[in-house]
């Protein structure tokens, strides 16, 4: 019988899918041990602070085994499947059936394919390799069983050795720790951290006394107040990405909402923001809303008032370039920016992220048409890439879907300026000396004030409410 030798096995590891990027969770896994792959075949999908990409595997093969269960976080570097690419079975041969004479003393991944020059494999998705590498610390000299090095400590304490019998290979594998350390493996371990649960209280059904997650589950129930109805949610067996009591609610802060959460943090202490609001009468608008709506030019295409917005910016930031500058804190140099890159604030199940429109000064209006609604697809089924989240120049919220009249939004990392548009709705106004219902908004500016000074942000916000007053400036104005 012949049997897969460890020489056929590949090692794909966890690439870095962004810029600099340490560590990605899993999603989804698309294969199973003993699937066929190709090169190229997705595998797998991850989320990093980033955003949700799919991985191909840049072999042909069997798969043999997946590391990592969909909910784990890892890091960049670390293998997270096998792949036997000789031809072999996907499950290697019992230990058994191989003479001890035949066994491989340490069996040693196959390296992975290299960038030249480069100490990590080729990035497949993103933007280079980075120039570090995540590697695991090599082992050094003969490992001492954790048994016999408890053993031998407590026959130095207490003149004898202990009786206890020694640990399963299972057992010592799940906790390397001393003997009043609970047993149970690393992904146990987090959801209990995640949930709060101290692992010295649970009750192990596991073999050889491994704390299982469903004990760690059992445990979390059993604290939960008995209710006539109870409103505890069972959890899913693998990562959760949440938890519910009858009295409150725990969501791991992870991915893009870890992500979103530090950068704005930082914007906020980094950059001295200003906002200056305007309420202006959108009612032209709004009727030329309507009439490209139904003109053919713009067939099949999503028309609505974010689109005249995002265009009434980009003119006013054609008449006031230096609003479109960035602060190079290690030059001391305000950049300016000859192209604009237009970020949309998008709402997700997975956070707020805030793709670009790359480009978007040089585009027509319904070539901004087209780009807007496939921003927004893209964005809500989750596939937004890391390179459409890069490389923004301005941004703007829409906070008026939601009903809400403005805001005071903080800066895109790395931009100068955001423009926050209210909801449109009727409200009594003088028009030609008379009071009438007229649609109505607020828009509120942002920007970073050590760039941008108050006479510049109020130039731009300015001009931005005369093209929404009057949409014939965009004409006028171009």
């Amino acid at each position: 019988m012949t049997t897969m030798t460890e020489a056929s096995v590949r090692e794909f590891k966890m690439p870095d899918v962004g810029e600099g990027l340490t560590e990605a969770e899993i999603l989804k896994w698309y294969v199973q041990p003993g699937d066929t792959v190709t090169d190229g075949q997705v595998v797998c999908e991850v989320e990093t602070a980033k955003a949700a990409v799919e991985l191909p595997i840049p072999y042909d093969g069997v798969v043999r085994d997946l590391h990592f269960p969909e909910g784990t976080t890892v890091d960049v570097g670390t293998a997270i499947i096998s792949v036997d690419v000789g031809g072999g079975s996907a499950a290697p041969a019992p230990a058994a059936e191989q003479p001890a004479a035949e066994q491989p003393a340490a069996a040693a991944p196959a390296e992975e394919p290299k960038a030249a020059g480069s100490g990590r494999q080729p990035v497949l998705v993103g933007y280079g390799v980075a120039t570090s590498s995540t590697r695991r610390r090599p082992r050094k000299g003969p490992e001492v069983p954790v048994q016999q090095a408890s053993t031998a400590i407590q026959t130095e304490l207490n003149g004898h050795a202990p009786t206890a019998p020694a640990p399963t290979p299972a057992a010592a594998q799940a906790a390397p720790a001393g003997p009043d350390r609970p047993l149970a493996k690393p992904p146990v371990r987090k959801l209990a951290k995640d949930l709060g649960v101290d692992l010295t209280t649970v009750v192990p059904t596991g073999p050889d006394g491994i704390i299982t997650r469903e004990d760690v589950h059992a445990a979390v129930a059993a604290a939960v107040p008995a209710a006539p109805e109870p409103s505890v949610a069972s959890a899913p067996a693998a990562a959760p990405a949440s938890y519910d009591t009858a009295r409150e609610t725990r969501i791991p802060v992870k991915g893009v909402r870890k992500a979103t959460a530090a950068a704005m943090v930082g914007s906020a202490f980094t950059a001295p923001h200003v906002t200056e609001f305007v309420t202006v009468d959108v009612t032209r608008t709004m009727k030329l809303v309507e009439e490209l709506k139904a003109d053919k030019e713009f067939a099949g295409l999503r028309v609505n008032p974010l689109l005249l917005i995002a265009k009434a910016l980009l003119v006013a930031i054609r008449r006031n370039p230096d609003v479109n500058a960035s602060w190079d804190e290690a030059a001391q140099e305000i950049v300016v920016k000859h192209y604009v890159n237009l970020g949309i604030a998008a709402a997700t199940p997975r956070g707020l992220i805030v793709p670009n429109i790359k480009d978007a000064h040089a585009k027509t209006l319904p070539q901004l048409a087209e780009s807007l609604g496939e921003l927004v697809s893209t964005a809500r089924d989750g596939k937004t890439s890391p390179a459409a989240m890069q490389g923004g120049t301005v941004t703007i919220t829409n906070v008026g879907v939601f009903g809400v009249d403005t805001g005071t939004p903080i800066l895109n990392p790395g931009e100068s300026a955001i423009l926050a548009v209210g909801a449109i709705k009727p409200q009594p106004w003088v028009h030609k000396g008379k009071v009438k219902p007229r649609q109505v908004t607020t828009l509120a500016l942002s920007f970073d004030h050590r760039l941008v000074d108050g006479e510049l942000g109020s130039k731009v916000l300015a001009d931005v409410a005369a093209i929404l007053e009057q949409p014939k400036r965009l004409i006028t104005w171009a």
